[in-house]
């Protein structure tokens, strides 16, 4: 945990922004895997992290406005818990640490909840996601499930928001940490990727590492000879000369802090000249993008920017031809990067995307587009000294969408389809680093960039 002092400045900041009622935030559960005894590895809710840092499974608290009350409610452990898991501090002794004074029965917020509403109070909560705490919120409040989301508090929501958008200096030395640990994990991979390894060899490596840090993976690792699918979590494939490996991972640290990087590798150590001409167009994108992040300037606008340099390498290559801010705008480019730039990250890697991503990455002056992948954009907002947000252009071969875009004829004026049929088997190319927004511009985060020029990876790859 942070010094005590750290959560209490941030609940006493969070006050400012609310309003009358009593305001719930509800910690995660055990969640069992098979058979209520066996259960996954816990991982607390962000927001209870935030504002507490209690990593306890059992626990909920409420902010009463209207009273001046700030109450944790969990159960002590019992002789048969101290069996399995050893003497364990009071819940009173854990709340210290957060420095809240009174503590309750988790049973007795069922009653504080019922009674505040019978007296009129408004109950705020904040969008669950695990569905225990539906059914809590269900029996307790009677709210029906599917409006959960509806009937959750906006205002509290903003209120969150506001304060996790902006990082902390403990906070932006833990993503540091997080990125340090993900720079092992990525280069841990380079060192050991060969022909005849299979996938799940260097995946398992790989989070071996974040483990032996203390650490864990911030979601499960991507790592894929087929790069041109997004989101590729099997690992059963035989790597081979002439392959690309797409590598997308990040580490947790123990104080739940992420990162999120990707580096695509040439599984033989050298890049062919195809594969070169199009890593070069992304990470190109990359750097380009990067160097325009800074405050005041809107991260829709970095997309836009970032998804010009890729058609216009794409132009070079034959593969995209016309006006290329005209294609941009009107989303042929889509056919390459069907995808958004970046995404805010800090205790989770998609940044607070459980309390609505509109509300995180865009305001009342920055709205979403409709056009395809240009919607799929979650950070468009803004960007102001303190965000930290990840920057990731690709360029992926889909042979579906391939074969649906020329069927349909689609941007004919901006696609050249012929020249395109010799890339079908290509795969993708990601790049993505961590930045943080600075006062006058941004910055790589971790003590250092994972190496990613052709020459650097190559380098890197023969020692």
């Amino acid at each position: 945990m942070f010094k005590p002092e750290v959560y209490k400045n941030r609940r006493e900041n969070l006050k400012k922004s609310l309003s009358t009622g009593v305001y719930l935030i509800m910690g995660n559960n055990e969640t069992p895997m098979n058979y209520p005894a066996n259960t996954f590895h816990f991982r607390q809710d962000s927001n209870f992290l935030y504002f507490y840092g209690l990593d306890i499974a059992g626990m909920s608290a409420i902010i009463d406005m209207d009273n001046g009350k700030e109450i944790i409610f969990a159960n002590d452990v019992d002789i048969d818990d101290i069996i399995w898991m050893g003497p364990q501090p009071s819940i009173k002794e854990l709340a210290q640490k957060c420095l809240i004074e009174e503590t309750q029965p988790f049973a007795k917020l069922e009653d504080y909840l019922k009674n505040a509403k019978k007296t009129g109070q408004k109950i705020h909560f904040l969008p669950p996601y695990k569905h225990d705490n539906m059914i809590y919120l269900n029996q307790v409040l009677g709210i029906p499930f599917a409006k959960m989301k509806e009937e959750s508090s906006l205002e509290f929501i903003l209120a969150v928001i506001a304060l996790r958008n902006v990082k902390e200096q403990v906070e932006i030395e833990e993503i540091d940490r997080a990125c340090n640990i993900g720079y092992l994990m990525h280069t841990t991979s380079m060192k050991m990727t060969k022909p005849g390894l299979y996938e799940r060899e260097i995946a398992g490596v790989m989070e071996g590492v974040s483990l032996s840090y203390g650490s864990v993976p911030s979601f499960p690792i991507i790592l894929t000879k087929n790069g041109q699918t997004l989101h590729n979590h099997y690992h059963g494939n035989l790597l081979k000369e002439g392959d690309l490996l797409l590598q997308d991972a990040g580490a947790q640290t123990p104080l739940f802090y992420a990162s999120d990087n990707t580096r695509t590798i040439p599984v033989s150590g050298k890049f062919t000249s195809k594969q070169k001409d199009v890593y070069q167009i992304v990470l190109n994108s990359i750097n380009g993008s990067i160097k325009l992040m800074k405050p005041g300037v809107k991260y829709f606008d970095v997309h836009i920017a970032a998804c010009e340099i890729l058609a216009a390498g794409l132009k070079d290559l034959g593969l995209m031809k016309g006006d290329i801010k005209e294609a941009v705008k009107l989303g042929a480019h889509a056919l390459f990067m069907p995808h958004g730039l970046g995404h805010m990250m800090g205790l989770d890697v998609h940044d607070m995307e459980d309390l609505g991503q509109i509300h995180v990455g865009y305001d009342k002056h920055t709205r979403p587009s409709d056009i395809f992948g240009t919607a799929f954009l979650r950070m468009g907002r803004e960007l102001k000294q303190g965000y930290v947000l990840t920057n990731e252009p690709g360029i992926y071969f889909i042979p579906e969408l391939i074969d649906i875009w020329k069927k349909e004829n689609k941007f004919a004026e901006f696609i050249n389809y012929d020249k395109l049929q010799g890339y079908r088997d290509f795969g993708g190319i990601r790049l993505e680093d961590d930045i943080l927004i600075t006062e006058t511009g941004s910055r790589i985060m971790g003590e250092k960039r994972i190496p990613i020029s052709v020459e650097e990876i190559e380098s890197f790859m023969r020692k």
